[in-house]
């Protein structure tokens, strides 16, 4: 009798716990149904400039001559003057400029922001470990 006792207890315990359980509001289902118009695209990229977050620095003339070089393959023959220059660690292989779709390394970088201004346009260029600048176009 004190084993019927005992699981009779024990049966109405569980009972009670799970009923309590299931008095409350009904749950909403967690995951939404997918649909395309839902919710924004998945975005790699920052809009809008990146301010300076590195230590300013001189430009090592390799570097500066492969900037120069690139301009005028780009047309620019107006001398670049120097707006800001800084050694900085990117978080990745896009050098803080990644393309949407692309890839990159994902390991830090250590590099440099190259900011000029040739003919009344801004270029923004970076550079990674060696002394081949990447314009950095958005």
């Amino acid at each position: 009798m004190t084993r019927t006792l005992a699981v009779a207890s024990v049966t109405l315990f569980a009972a009670l716990t799970l009923s309590a359980c299931a008095t409350g509001a009904p749950m909403s289902d967690p995951t939404p149904a997918a649909s395309s118009s839902s919710r924004p695209p998945f975005q790699t990229t920052t809009p809008g400039a990146i301010a300076p977050t590195g230590t300013p620095t001189e430009v090592p003339a390799a570097r500066w001559d492969a900037l120069v070089a690139d301009l005028s393959q780009r047309g620019i023959s107006d001398a670049p003057e120097l707006v800001s220059a800084e050694a900085v660690t990117f978080s990745d292989g896009s050098l803080g400029c990644a393309s949407p779709g692309q890839s990159y390394t994902q390991a830090l970088v250590d590099g440099m922001r190259v900011v000029v201004t040739a003919g009344g346009t801004t270029y923004d260029y970076r550079f990674g470990a060696g002394d081949v600048p990447a314009l950095c176009t958005r």
